[in-house]
């Protein structure tokens, strides 16, 4: 398997794990004719998307009792969204990746996408990264760290983000409210509104069944968005109301 076949070789990994129980990095490195560095990436980015455990040598499955504490594998609905996303991005785009379990589960698919520049104030987005093979060029706003959204955020951030511009921001949200726009329980607004005023397509990732909840912060407004990728779950009457206001839908297939 090609070495540029960073998606396929992880699924695969990931296949072979539930049937063997444990894999090594050592046989992975053999079996997909590449090097042991490479795998260690791999499992590293497995691992921060919470799909197994790395052990001395190799990995083992995410124990059940640690999926039921919370650290549960991405659903099939955020990896859809995720992979609608990269295949917006053309090579050598400078990208804003912000903080957020639908945004980071992009990660493992840039890997094939060479000489991207990626800002995010996310130390999670920012690991993960560095695990990929053709690793992108890092930009971090830096700024206050906020412990709820696990991001840096305040002024300094928008700062750096006003000193560059960008081709696309990926952003997710806590709901979405069909009459204003993206909303959050977060009330550090500021930097998402940056993030927005310095790209040229804002992209907004979120899974179908936040699609409707209101909450009372307004993030950002229709007027700020151009892209809304979801799952296949939608609503016939969500789909025209967003359809209706101009908005770029897109409704990401789960594969079979």
């Amino acid at each position: 398997m090609s070495k540029r076949n960073t998606p396929q070789r992880r699924h695969a990994i990931l296949a072979l794990l539930a049937e063997q129980g444990e894999v090594s990095v050592d046989a992975l490195a053999k079996g997909f004719s590449t090097s042991e560095v490479t795998i260690r990436k791999d499992l590293a980015a497995l691992e921060k998307n919470g799909l197994l455990l790395r052990r001395y040598g190799g990995a083992v499955p995410m124990p059940q009792e640690l999926i039921a504490d919370g650290g549960q594998p991405i659903s099939k609905y955020k990896q859809a969204i995720a992979r609608a996303g990269v295949a917006r991005i053309r090579e050598h785009a400078r990208i804003i990746i912000d903080s957020g379990t639908t945004t980071a589960a992009m990660i493992p698919e840039l890997g094939h996408k060479p000489g991207l520049v990626v800002m995010t104030n996310s130390l999670n987005v920012a690991t993960a990264l560095r695990d990929l093979e053709h690793e992108p060029m890092l930009l971090m706003t830096g700024g206050t760290w906020d412990p709820h959204s696990e991001s840096f955020q305040g002024q300094v951030a928008e700062q750096v983000l006003r000193s560059y511009d960008f081709d696309q921001l990926f952003i997710g949200a806590d709901g979405i409210d069909l009459a204003r726009g993206t909303t959050t329980f977060n009330e550090l607004l500021g930097l998402s509104r940056v993030m927005a005023e310095v790209a040229r397509e804002v992209v907004v990732m979120v899974e179908s069944d936040k699609i409707g909840r209101k909450i009372p912060n307004l993030e950002l407004p229709w007027s700020s968005i151009h892209t809304l990728i979801t799952d296949e779950r939608l609503s016939a009457e969500a789909r025209e109301q967003l359809t209706a206001r101009g908005i770029n839908l897109i409704c990401a297939a789960v594969d079979a």
